[in-house]
């Protein structure tokens, strides 16, 4: 029997396993779909699929970066425990995601499943399989890249992983020159998690949405509704200070902000600098998390 690739879509769908796994069972068995599945069972290729629906939202962030910091890369790959994040087989895995992005000129996750991951086969082929040997769900989440003219690239992780930061300067200066800067204030978007660059990056949506809870917070104080207005353009400029990176107070020096942290750096350095990008993510921010504690963590380790 003719194995098609509709039928190969078909099992894959319904094992988990790889593109080629699935050709070859279907191949030896004649293209009987039930004997294929019981054969990728046998194999140990269709373990994926039962794992398929566990929650993942541990795992690594890793960066990418060409030599001159013109192009840059964030990538998220979750795992379901901490114990697989620090994985030197999965670190290895998400590092060699990064650098495939940052080689190729793919937009979103569905085109990086069919790319050639080393010699090993496609990534989704190379996914699965390690799905199957390290014994829990792994989902490649996201990435970002980041490529702008005239703008270096510098980034910063924190927590072995947890969180990776890239910021977009736009200048004349080499990435050596501004390295040291663009370090700095990626540890100030990893610790301080800035929702916009600036006053003008606001969306106004938002803006209006917290104007309206501040309102409502000044009326429920008894404030009368004369002094509201005044009372909530105070704070909601205090507020912007804090969720604006360039606003924020630098933490390294807490007597001046990022933005004038960065104007003394240009200054010192001799070129023009401008802050026009950041890219923050953390381990699976967004994402619903199973409520376990440690010991039943460890206790599905031990009976895996």
């Amino acid at each position: 029997m003719q194995v098609t690739a509709g039928m190969v879509k078909d099992l894959r769908e319904r094992t988990g396993a790889g593109m080629m796994d699935c050709k070859n069972a279907l191949t030896e068995v004649d293209g009987d779909m039930e004997k294929a599945i019981e054969t990728l069972r046998e194999k140990g290729l269709a373990k994926a699929a039962k794992k398929a629906g566990r929650i993942a939202s541990q795992g690594l962030v890793n960066l990418g970066f060409s030599p001159n910091g013109s192009k840059a890369v964030a990538v998220e790959v979750n795992s379901e425990t901490d114990f697989v994040a620090k994985n030197e087989e999965f670190i290895d895995f998400v590092a060699n995601l990064a650098d495939i992005i940052l080689k190729s000129d793919i937009e979103d996750v569905e085109a990086l499943l069919t790319q050639n991951y080393l010699t090993e086969g496609t990534v989704a082929e190379v996914l699965t399989q390690k799905i199957s040997k390290i014994g829990e769900n792994l989902s490649i989440r996201r990435f970002a890249k980041c490529e702008k003219p005239g703008v270096v690239n510098v980034g910063y992780t924190h927590g072995g992983g947890r969180i990776g930061v890239i910021i977009e300067l736009e200048t004349a200066a080499s990435y050596d020159e501004v390295s040291a800067v663009g370090r700095d204030i990626a540890m100030q978007v990893a610790s301080m998690n800035p929702r916009f660059l600036d006053e003008s990056c606001v969306d106004p949506e938002y803006l209006e949405s917290e104007k309206k809870i501040l309102i409502q917070q000044a009326l429920n104080e008894g404030k009368s509704a004369e002094i509201v207005e005044k009372m909530v353009i105070g704070r909601l400029k205090k507020e912007l200070k804090e969720t604006c990176l360039l606003e924020q107070k630098f933490v390294k020096d807490g007597e001046i902000s990022v933005a004038q942290y960065v104007e003394n750096a240009a200054k010192s350095i001799g070129k023009p600098i401008k802050v026009v990008g950041m890219i923050r993510y953390e381990v699976g921010e967004g994402i619903e998390k199973a409520e376990e504690n440690f010991a039943e963590e460890v206790a599905k380790q031990m009976n895996k």
